[in-house]
């Protein structure tokens, strides 16, 4: 399985921007749906946006057109661009990776491995 550490995060008023960074270690990156979920307090983890190998996005539908996923095979990371930020984007961002292809039903119980989180907060 592989390593995942992120960076970014942060405090931010809303309609602002903030950017997440996901460093991976290990051979099998590039086979890796990578991508990002969420978690708000006293609500249950949920996904957010995924990126295949080849540069397939998913998003969900609440973030489509302000939350934008790359990723860089060569330097095993993943990003996640967050522009218009709302109050309610406020959580817990982690970092997810599974062998294969996953799309936007990709639940937390079908990561193969969790980044260490990043609090998100917007002010209204």
């Amino acid at each position: 399985q592989a390593q995942l550490v992120e960076s970014g995060g942060g405090l931010v008023q809303a309609g602002g921007s903030l950017r997440l960074s996901c460093t991976a270690s290990g051979r099998t990156f590039s086979t890796y749906t990578m991508g990002w979920f969420r978690q708000a307090p006293g609500k249950e983890r949920e996904f957010v946006a995924a990126s295949w190998s080849e540069g397939i996005t998913f998003y969900k539908d609440s973030v489509k057109g302000r939350f934008t996923i790359s990723r860089d095979n060569a330097k095993n990371t993943v990003t996640l661009q967050m522009n218009s930020l709302k109050p309610e984007d406020t959580a817990v961002y982690y970092c997810a990776g599974r062998s294969g292809r996953m799309g936007t039903n990709w639940a937390p119980s079908q990561v193969d491995s969790w980044g260490q989180g990043t609090q998100v907060t917007v002010s209204s």
